[in-house]
C-alpha cells in the first residue's frame, strides 16, 4: 500500500461522480443535490447546470459545449453555450436501468454505460448495454452482456475504449472503428472468475477489485477507484496492480488526473454508495493527491 497524502478539495456534498480536468479546472457532478459544478485549483466552486433527474457522466462536444447524463430519465443533456440545458438524446429504448458513466471522444461521439437493473431497488443482477450517441443525436447500442459498464476511457490514438465493469470483476477493451461501433470484447484486466449467480451481495463478495472510475495514464496504466475496498489501484493491461492507495473509512467511486501537468489524481469519497444514506447526508468529498505519471487520453 503505497503512503501518499490525501487532502481535501471541497467537502459537504452528497455523492460525487464523473470527475473531469477541462479548462483549467475540475469539472463534477454531485447526484443528490443534481448539481454539475466546476472547482478551481485554489478550491474555489461554481455551479454550471441543475439536473433534475440526478447528473453523472460529463463530456464535451468538439465545440466545447457540454454533455451531461441524465441517469433516471434516461436522457443525455447538452449544455448550450448560453448555459441552456437541452435533450441531446433519449437512450430510454436502448437500455434497462439508470444511465452512468460515459466518455466523449474527439468526434464528439459518447459511449454511455448503464445500470441494467434496479441496483437501488435491490433487484437481481443483470447484464447491460454499451451505447453510442453521434453529436446529431442519433444513439444504438455497440456492445452488450456488460456486467454494469461504468468508467470509460480512450486511448490517446483514438483506437481503443477501456471499459470498467463494477461487478464483473474486470476491465474491458474494445477496438474503436472509423464509424464509432465496437469491435469484439476482450479482457484489458481479468481479476479472477466470478459465480454464476444474480445475487449482487455474491458478486460483490467474489470480486478481488470493484472498477467504478478510471483514469488513463501516460504510461499506459489505469487508475481504477475500487467500490468494494476503499482505494484506488493502478493497474497495468493484463491485470497486475502496480499502486494502490487506501481511502481509509470512505469508499472511492470515481477519479480523474488532472491539474496543471496531468499529475493530480481526483477522488470522489463517500462512506458508501447506499441512495438513502448519501440523500439524507452530505459526507462526500473531493480528495486529491500527487502522481508520478500523468494523464493520458480522453477524458
Amino acid at each position: 500500500m503505497t503512503q501518499r497524502t490525501l487532502s481535501t478539495v471541497v467537502e459537504g456534498y452528497s455523492y460525487l461522480e464523473g470527475p473531469r480536468w477541462h479548462d483549467g479546472k475540475l469539472w463534477v457532478s454531485d447526484f443528490y443535490t443534481h448539481k454539475v459544478f466546476t472547482v478551481t485549483p485554489d478550491g474555489t466552486t461554481e455551479d454550471v447546470a441543475t439536473v433534475p433527474q440526478q447528473p453523472s457522466g460529463l463530456g464535451w462536444l468538439p465545440d466545447g459545449r457540454l454533455l451531461i447524463v441524465s441517469m433516471k430519465d434516461r436522457k443525455l443533456l447538452r449544455r448550450e453555450h448560453s448555459g441552456e440545458l437541452v435533450e441531446h438524446a433519449d437512450l430510454s429504448h436502448l437500455v434497462t436501468g439508470h444511465i452512468n458513466d460515459m466518455v466523449v471522444d474527439a468526434q464528439g461521439r459518447a459511449y454511455v454505460g448503464n445500470f441494467g437493473f434496479d441496483l437501488m431497488g435491490g433487484a437481481a443482477f443483470k447484464a447491460a448495454t454499451l451505447v453510442k450517441v453521434d453529436p446529431d443525436g442519433a444513439a444504438s447500442v455497440v456492445a452488450d452482456g456488460l456486467k454494469f459498464p461504468n468508467g470509460s476511457v480512450i486511448t490517446p490514438d483514438g483506437g481503443t475504449l477501456i471499459v470498467d465493469e463494477t461487478f464483473g470483476n474486470r476491465v474491458s477493451a474494445f477496438d474503436i472503428r472509423p464509424d464509432g461501433t465496437l469491435g469484439p470484447r476482450r479482457d484489458w484486466a481479468d481479476f479472477g472468475p466470478l459465480p454464476d449467480t444474480d445475487v449482487v451481495a455474491d458478486l460483490v463478495g467474489a470480486s478481488a477489485i470493484g472498477p467504478d472510475g478510471n483514469s488513463l495514464d501516460a504510461e499506459g496504466a489505469l487508475w481504477v477507484a475500487d467500490a468494494i475496498h476503499h482505494r484506488v489501484v493502478r493497474v497495468a493491461e493484463g491485470g497486475a496492480v502496480l499502486e494502490e492507495i487506501s481511502t481509509g473509512e470512505d469508499g472511492v467511486f470515481a477519479c480523474a488526473l488532472g491539474g496543471a501537468d496531468g499529475r493530480t489524481l481526483f477522488l470522489c469519497v463517500a462512506p458508501n454508495f447506499d441512495e438513502t444514506e448519501r440523500k439524507s447526508s452530505r459526507l462526500g468529498r473531493l480528495l486529491s493527491t500527487r502522481v508520478d505519471v500523468p494523464h493520458a487520453g480522453l477524458p
